[in-house]
């Protein structure tokens, strides 16, 4: 993900931080890409590509496409350059390099497709971000967004632990001048910078007893986001210890509640460029 040296990243860039990164790619694929077509695509920018999570699954799934990834930590692209490298399909059709969003050294009409996800939430000026990949995009290029809606988070059995810990993740992320709830917005913002032909769409998972494997695995996996911040949060005191410990025990107590309820849901949004 891409962000600015003035606005660090809430889950830090461990190791494993960077596995978490593509467990978490590899389990939101299908509710992602069911409705993403690159393949008349042939150089895709993708902003904020971190360690390549979305990078290999958009090689996989489009073979005719080259991906200009940029992201500003170096240890990122270094995770993304390894691990890219290592797979054969991957090799020869990715370039990435170490740019800032809202001043890309590209060229005008450089592109002909666009693809953000979960960046706009780690940046102070979402818009002029999308107004640089306009820029760089050729006419008649499609920009995919996708966002998250950290207010439509949703558990059940009530756990108040877990909500003070989740306020104050989301807390932590907009005094840092990023928005956890930006998704909500992206029709206003790339309405805003130019793009035309605007369309919005509300992912979802919800889970209850009518699947209660992939309930369980889901929230398994929510800890693992959530916990993932703890360090940052614990460090400048937006949370206490034992906040951390009950919201952990809360987290899995759900998990293995027969009749837990699970809701999250984001925002895809798609804009096409014209001038």
């Amino acid at each position: 993900m891409t962000k600015t040296s003035e606005f660090p990243y809430l889950h830090g860039f461990t190791d494993k931080e960077q596995t978490r990164l593509r467990t978490q790619a590899a389990f939101a694929e299908h509710t992602i890409f069911q409705n993403i077509n690159f393949s008349n695509v042939k150089n895709l920018l993708e902003v904020g590509c971190g360690v390549g999570a979305q990078t290999e699954i958009m090689l996989r799934r489009f073979p005719r496409l080259h991906v200009t990834g940029i992201d500003l930590s170096e240890a990122q692209l270094g995770s993304a350059n390894s691990y890219l490298n290592s797979i054969p399909y991957a090799k020869g059709r990715f370039d990435l390099q170490k740019m800032s969003a809202d001043n890309l050294s590209y060229e005008a009409a450089s592109f002909d497709g666009a693809y953000l996800c979960w960046v706009l939430e780690h940046v102070p000026e979402p818009a002029r971000v999308l107004s640089e990949v306009r820029r760089v995009l050729k006419p008649g290029s499609e920009i995919v967004v996708n966002e998250v809606m950290n207010h439509s988070f949703f558990l059940d059995p009530y756990s108040p632990h877990v909500w003070k810990y989740w306020m104050a993740f989301n807390d932590y992320q907009y005094d840092k001048a990023g928005d956890p709830f930006v998704g909500v917005k992206l029709g206003n913002l790339l309405t805003q910078v130019g793009y035309q032909n605007v369309r919005t769409e509300i992912k979802t998972w919800h889970l209850d007893n009518r699947s209660p494997a992939k309930r369980k695995e889901t929230i398994l996996f929510w800890t693992e986001l959530m916990m993932s911040g703890a360090e940052a949060l614990l460090k400048e005191n937006y949370v206490d210890e034992e906040t951390v410990k009950k919201a952990q025990e809360e987290l899995h107590r759900v998990a293995n509640d027969p009749n837990a309820v699970f809701f999250f849901s984001f925002m895809q949004a798609k804009a096409s460029v014209f001038y």
